[in-house]
């Protein structure tokens, strides 16, 4: 009875998967309303004119076929009880589960979205995940990671957050970025850079649609561990120590480079090249006033009397 069960549980969840992934025409069209009590005019048409191509690539990669019912993003300004009860380094939050996003249109853009339709992006996909989780529990990690990956392309100031966040703090384990979303601005900042990384070193390794298959393995009823390692194919442990061994090349090289040793050693190179060019400049000048003086004293010599002029060749 056990292994039937499994059968039975492995079957399921492969068709959940295989549901999950869908194409722009099967997905239908979500709906955001928006609420400005502040009034922000010009960021109400930044949301009417948000790409839609972007909201369906994002319900295909959490395999959603149907968004579900409208996300009202509510516009906040400054003045507000909610803005003053919020700490200023946060542009943004959401109610996954209320459908609800409240966003801080002065504050953006803040780090991890480069402008406001990627915090716009950013927030409906925590809203977006939870609903592809069938409201289950997600890893905090795991979901801000997805939004991340799906609020921008990955940039080189995301590899240097993680290689600063490396040098400060070293291997993080995954499990231990949960409280630091919430903590302060910096502590923040390093847990968006490794649980971004992690989540785009994923989706290279095992391709988007292990995204959705976690997702759906989640939605099913699975322990997390499980809906992971089902859908990667090895287990969150050895994911966490593939990652930190790819990364770690950063980790290693950066302080050489920075370090007193590699600064005197480049002072010494490029003094050495600045000496050879130096050289190089002054034989140069030496030679042209050697063919200067050769020439000034050959227009001070005396022409010789024509008698006395050597030979010159037959003709």
């Amino acid at each position: 009875m056990p292994r039937l069960r499994h059968l039975v549980t492995a079957l399921a969840l492969l068709i959940c998967g295989h549901l999950s992934v869908v194409t722009a025409q099967e997905t239908a069209t979500l709906e955001l309303v928006v609420e400005s009590p502040n009034d922000f005019p010009a960021h109400e048409a930044r949301i009417r004119d948000l790409d839609p191509t972007r909201l369906e690539h994002a319900m295909q990669v959490l395999g959603l076929r149907r968004p579900g019912p409208p996300i009202r993003l509510t516009l906040a300004g400054e003045d507000s009880t909610v803005a003053q009860n919020t700490p200023g380094w946060i542009a943004g939050f959401a109610y996954p589960n209320l459908g609800v996003a409240v966003l801080f249109p002065e504050r953006s853009p803040t780090y991890p979205d480069s402008n406001f339709e990627d915090l716009v992006l950013h927030e409906v996909s925590h809203i977006l995940t939870a609903r592809a989780a069938g409201g289950r529990k997600v890893p905090r990690w795991l979901d801000e990671g997805l939004a991340l990956f799906l609020g921008r392309s990955w940039q080189l100031e995301d590899r240097s957050r993680l290689t600063w966040a490396m040098l400060r703090e070293g291997e993080v384990p995954l499990a231990d970025l949960e409280d630091r979303f919430s903590s302060d601005r910096a502590s923040a900042t390093r847990a968006y850079a490794i649980s971004g990384a992690f989540v785009h070193d994923l989706v290279r390794k095992r391709g988007v649609d292990s995204m959705a298959a976690i997702l759906a393995g989640i939605a099913f009823g699975l322990p997390f561990p499980e809906a992971f390692q089902r859908a990667i194919g090895a287990s969150l442990e050895q994911a966490e120590i593939y990652f930190w061994e790819y990364h770690s090349l950063w980790y290693r090289w950066v302080p050489i480079l920075s370090s007193s040793m590699a600064l005197w050693v480049a002072i010494t190179l490029l003094a050495l090249v600045a000496f050879r060019r130096r050289r190089a400049l002054d034989t140069a000048q030496l030679k042209q006033w050697e063919e200067q003086e050769q020439r000034q004293r050959l227009a001070q010599e005396p022409s010789s009397p024509i008698g006395e002029l050597p030979p010159g060749p037959l003709n």
